[in-house]
């Protein structure tokens, strides 16, 4: 592949529904260019985009790929994404390189959920985007009415070039000068309409509408010409935003003669390493060239440079600005990280992951390969920053968090075929919490004697309730217990708040006061008290009126209006309360509630179905509260045979 400069670069997002067509459209322009010999199929398990097993498998694309089109000395970088929305995290990272997004429509379904979803992505980020009709040789396909859902949906920016009076108004809207001549019906200069249009496409304000069937090749090349005319050429992008070493606002130009900068947007985990996916934003760079990373702040030197299409990488001694290229084997460089030149350093914003919304306990099937599920799962987040890994210290489990069951199960997938584990996947445990409504004055007496030295501590403790996570104090009188002893009754007090007598959960809201005991001249010692301490606290809770807390959370659901009524009657059943409404415009809701955690778990698979995916949410710790008492009596019970069958 020869190399290209900036001006006969297109960088081109393929985004759409699941099913649109976007893998086979570009095994269409790779055997239409002679890049292939011929097409192949996603039920075949055989195209150039599809290469992991996972994909070929269950025949759905789940992470970016890039691959190039040489046609017309021209060089497409086809930035291919998930129709699936479980893996929305790869379209985060890629429309950051992207110079415009063509967002793929199928003839036969019209406007689909993924068509909106692709097209707001576009507008928050602000790139220019286009529309492809695919599928169009399919019976019964109704293209007019395709166009006329699309200009209803999307507005009368969304044009055909053959729709004179809709486009000129379009391109009018550009520009004030033009839009007085298309007021006062005077005709545009050839100049000026090529102008307003490039105009209207670079900022968004015109999506021009294209068609074609990669399955039969029909309008293929015609559609590799729109790219080529249409899609701005990324030296003719505005500067990009960034921050110096110092943390002050600048700027980027795409400038092929400054220096190195570059953005990392996608990492992928080979069987022969890591390789980083990179955008090179200005300036030029070279086979052996050190480069310096500015959120590791240190070197990294690019030994091998690559172009990559699909699995395959072709080596190459130089790339060009607007170029996307392929280093391997980067020490200290991950996902999102900006490389330049260290007389300039700069450092781009990181990407926007979407938050996880579906939490899953995951454990190996074997006991000791927890090492390797660890190991696995950082290696995998690695190459999908989109999930997390956390580890809940009060209910033992390992969690992970991604949008979806798909995505879940991916990871799984990937464990298995690259790590050699099978993992486990099981329902989240709640965070329970234990504390007292009532008070309590006991006593704990730990007295043991075995023919040599025995043991001997006594505690007479009050317990109460109180705001603060534990409060401990003494009001000892005339040495009951020596004061040395004391800090050994509070550590025994502070380890039992670990696991509470109701449920093993965490205990807090707890006073206890030391006011009385005794002691032994010789069989007392720290371990006695610790001992007293604890069986004064088990007793003293259990007298003191104890009650389960859960974690409630603040949850906030976007919605579109008409299932507004669907999603409050969900909220009530889960115990939620729904505490206000805020109108999003364009006909979404932001309905604002507050649910307990254990309701919430799967939430994320129920609002999908409810809202036919055009639901989302966010979810965030509030607080703790008392859980009503018929749940509480079988969440009691149902530790309590656990306790009994271990």
């Amino acid at each position: 592949m020869k190399g290209y400069i900036g001006e006969q670069i297109r960088n081109v997002l393929l985004l759409g529904h699941g099913g649109s067509g976007k893998t086979t459209i570009i095994e269409a322009a790779l055997a239409n260019t002679g890049a292939i010999s011929r097409m192949g199929a996603v039920d075949a398990g055989n195209t150039v985009s599809d290469y992991e097993k996972i994909e070929i498998d269950r025949k759905y694309s789940i992470q970016t790929t890039i691959v190039p089109v040489e046609y017309s000395n021209v060089k497409i970088n086809f930035i291919d994404t998930p129709g699936t929305f479980d893996f929305a995290g790869e379209i985060s990272s890629a429309i950051r390189v992207a110079d415009a997004a063509v967002i793929v429509v199928d003839a036969s379904a019209g406007v689909q959920v993924g068509t909106e979803k692709a097209w707001a992505a576009c507008k928050k980020e602000g790139i220019a985007r286009l529309f492809l009709i695919n599928k169009t040789d399919k019976e019964n396909v109704d293209i007019p009415k395709v166009i006329a859902d699309l200009k209803a949906k999307f507005g009368t920016s969304v044009v055909t070039l053959d729709d004179t009076d809709s486009l000129n108004e379009a391109i009018a809207e550009t520009d004030e000068e033009l839009l007085d001549k298309f007021m006062g019906d005077e005709a545009f200069t050839e100049e000026e309409f090529a102008r307003g249009l490039t105009t209207g496409i670079t900022t968004g304000d015109i999506a021009l509408i294209s068609s074609l069937s990669a399955a039969s090749g029909e309008g293929v090349r015609d559609f590799l010409d729109f790219i080529i005319r249409y899609v701005p050429a990324p030296t003719a992008h505005s500067p990009y935003p960034a921050k110096t070493a110092a943390g002050e606002d600048a700027e980027v130009a795409p400038d092929p003669d400054a220096k190195a900068t570059a953005f990392v947007f996608k990492t992928l985990e080979t069987r022969s390493g890591k390789v980083s996916l990179i955008k090179l934003v200005s300036g030029k760079i070279a086979k052996g060239q050190e480069i310096y990373n500015a959120r590791a702040e240190k070197p990294e030197k690019l030994g091998s440079i690559s172009f990559m299409r699909g699995k395959n990488q072709e080596d190459t001694s130089e790339v060009n600005a607007g170029d996307i290229f392929a280093a391997t084997k980067l020490q200290f460089t991950h996902t999102g990280d900006t490389l330049c030149d260290k007389s300039a350093i700069v450092v781009f914003p990181t990407i926007d992951f979407p938050s996880p919304t579906l939490f899953t306990a995951i454990e190996p099937k074997d006991k000791g390969d927890d090492e390797k599920v660890g190991t696995g799962l950082n290696r995998i987040r690695e190459e999908d920053p989109s999930f997390k890994i956390e580890r809940n210290a009060e209910t033992s489990q390992t969690l992970i968090g991604g949008q979806g069951e798909m995505q879940i199960g991916v990871i799984t997938a990937k464990l298995k075929e690259r790590f050699g584990v099978d993992a486990v996947l099981k329902d989240p445990k709640v965070p329970y919490r234990e504390t007292i409504k009532g008070a309590s004055d006991v006593q704990g007496k730990h007295k043991k004697q075995s023919g040599g030295a025995g043991q001997y501590g006594d505690v007479h403790i009050k317990f109460s309730p109180t705001t603060e996570d534990f409060e401990f104090s003494e009001a000892l009188f005339g040495g009951s217990v020596p004061k040395n002893y004391v800090p050994a009754v509070e550590k025994g007090l502070r380890e039992c708040l670990l696991k509470g007598p109701l449920s093993g959960s965490r205990v807090t809201g707890i006073k206890a006061v030391l006011y009385d005991g005794s002691y032994h001249d010789v069989d007392s010692n720290e371990m006695a008290f610790k001992i007293a301490a604890s069986l004064a606290f088990k007793k003293g809770i259990e007298e003191a009126k104890p009650i389960l807390l859960e974690p409630i959370m603040h949850v906030e659901v976007f919605v579109p209006d008409e299932y507004t009524g669907d999603v409050m009657g969900d909220m009530n059943k889960r115990r939620g309360k729904i505490l206000g409404m805020e109108p999003q415009g364009g006909g979404i809701q932001k309905l604002i509630a507050e649910a307990p955690q254990a309701e919430l778990f799967k939430y994320a698979i129920n609002l999908r179905s409810m809202s036919q995916a055009r639901g989302s949410f966010t979810m965030a710790f509030e607080r703790y509260e008392e859980v009503p008492g018929n749940l509480s009596q079988k969440i009691v019970a149902d530790y309590k045979a656990s306790q009994a069958e271990n």
